[in-house]
């Protein structure tokens, strides 16, 4: 099958790169040449504009976007929907507000253009083991070109899920209980690190016994062996956490909808914390502490 892929950054590249590995052609376009040219020498057609892209692709034609969510993905879509043409499908594969797809869906389908949503998961492992992928929009659309989330999924590692907003909502979701996941493998070992046992434990080992065969096995935890591996007790690392947006989303939904979700939020709130030094909560509760109770703070004053 022929595909045309908008955005060559860490993600779509390696897909684009899975996409030839599986016998499809890909049509890349970048805002960069240089990454364009880089997939050109691995057997993509290289084109350096939207309309030399969709003059390249023929109907219907399928055009895969893989950029940061919000203004540069809207401003794509919005470009693809005056040059294609009625039976033409789009996928957005980044990191997008699933209302933000169903609003999409609604301004393609009065052209008569298919908008798919595919949720991606997989990260850096993406290319080698497959991506796991959870897509929304038209049934007839996903099974037309189904052939193309065989090729980036490991076995059995996509389905379709609904409607449009579907496949990034369900992505949302997988996000918001990834933050959970690694919060509890940080305060479980930060556990570890406070014990009388710390000096005689090491984490790496540890956490590759329980990657075999414990309860809490999972990726994250071989990614914590790995990170334990580079660095015994991280001290280089640096303690601020980032968040993408997807997690504040999740807690945003469960505002919305009343579902209680205290572990993911909590996750959240803790990225937040991770970076506020000299934090002014801390030391108006100290200051609170010794106001009614006399309390010394930790410099015995």
């Amino acid at each position: 099958m022929k595909i045309g892929m908008i955005g060559l950054g860490r993600m779509g590249m390696s897909m684009a790169r899975r996409f030839l590995q599986g016998g499809h052609e890909v049509v890349a376009l970048n805002r960069s040449a240089e990454k364009t040219e880089q997939l050109a020498e691995e057997g993509a057609v290289p084109v350096y504009s939207f309309k030399e892209l969709v003059h390249s692709l023929e109907q219907p034609r399928t055009v895969w976007v893989m950029l940061p969510a919000g203004k540069p993905t809207d401003a794509a879509i919005t470009r693809l929907g005056e040059l294609l043409a009625p039976g033409d499908t789009v996928i957005d594969g980044g990191n997008t507000y699933y209302k933000d797809d169903i609003r999409r869906s609604q301004e393609l389908e009065n052209k008569d253009i298919r908008y798919l949503d595919a949720g991606v998961a997989g990260g850096a492992r993406g290319l080698e083991h497959g991506y796991c992928l959870m897509v929304g929009g038209p049934i007839d659309q996903f099974k037309r070109i189904e052939e193309i989330f065989r090729a980036l999924a490991p076995q059995d590692g996509y389905m379709h899920c609904g409607e449009a907003g579907a496949g990034h909502f369900t992505k949302m979701v997988h996000n918001g209980i990834e933050y959970g996941m690694m919060q509890a493998y940080a305060e479980g070992f930060a556990l570890l690190e406070d014990s009388p046992y710390a000096e005689t434990i090491e984490f790496a080992d540890l956490g590759a016994v329980w990657n075999r065969g414990g309860v809490i096995r999972s990726w994250i935890l071989e990614l914590a062996v790995d990170a334990f591996c580079k660095n015994r007790r991280l001290a280089d690392t640096d303690g601020y956490v980032d968040d993408s947006g997807e997690g504040r989303w999740t807690v945003q939904q469960a505002v919305d909808t009343g579902t209680p979700i205290p572990v993911l939020a909590l996750a959240l709130f803790e990225r937040f914390s991770s970076r506020r030094q000299d934090d002014f909560r801390n030391r108006m509760l100290a200051a609170l502490r010794s106001e009614f109770g006399g309390h010394t703070d930790e410099s015995g004053q």
